[in-house]
């Protein structure tokens, strides 16, 4: 019983060391890019020792992986939710208003995102990693605009619910870009709204934008 008390214990010590490597991991690559930071930068702005890294990650590359995939996961599990409190009648401007609020969390977020993104495109493995959370996002989107279907007309030229998805994360990928470079949260989530809601109906919406 001891040995298995003290197995639950370095367990529980591990996982906690690992999500502060991950979490101090962030800042340190926000800061500074991926590319441009040594596991001395990380375990420091953890503090923790070269080992206790080594003990949870083979590789920086490893744990820039790992730190993507938790924040993309959680995004992706965030947009379902925010799509899933209509009923079968989607409430576009409503669900536009949820999704962008939780697509457009920081900026941090979205340079580690950029540095992944090119750092994916370089490597066919890295790519393909990629690849797979962007098909969760889209699903997330397309099944729940699949489920409004019969009830939310979509615009003919968006042909198909995951036609309709892909041009979503099309137009979070281009108002993100321009954020990368103004910084401007504000504008951005304005016109994140105005084009998602622009996509998924006639356009009218019922949500005044005139300030921007």
């Amino acid at each position: 019983m001891a040995v298995e008390g003290t197995t639950g214990r370095v367990t529980r010590r591990r996982v906690h060391t690992r999500a502060n490597l991950l979490r101090a991991a962030f800042s340190v690559f926000a800061a500074k890019g991926f590319g441009h930071v040594t596991i001395e930068e990380v375990c420091e702005a953890a503090g923790y020792s070269r080992g206790a890294f080594y003990s949870n990650f083979s590789s920086l590359d490893e744990l820039f992986f790992a730190l993507y995939r938790e924040r993309a996961d959680l995004i992706a599990e965030q947009v379902s939710g925010a799509l899933a409190l209509d009923g079968p009648d989607l409430d576009v401007p409503a669900a536009v208003d949820r999704v962008t609020e939780v697509l457009l969390l920081d900026r941090d977020w979205l340079l580690v995102k950029a540095d992944f993104l090119v750092h994916a495109a370089r490597d066919p493995d890295v790519a393909q990693s990629l690849l797979e959370h962007r098909a969760r996002l889209r699903q997330a989107i397309a099944d729940r605009l699949a489920r409004a279907r019969g009830h939310t007309a979509l615009p003919a030229v968006l042909g198909d619910t995951d036609g309709a998805a892909h041009a979503v994360v099309a137009a979070y990928d281009g108002v993100t870009t321009q954020l990368l470079l103004d910084r401007d949260v504000v504008r951005a989530r304005s016109w994140l709204k105005q084009l998602l809601t622009a996509l998924l109906t006639d356009g009218s919406g019922t949500h005044d934008h005139s300030e921007n």
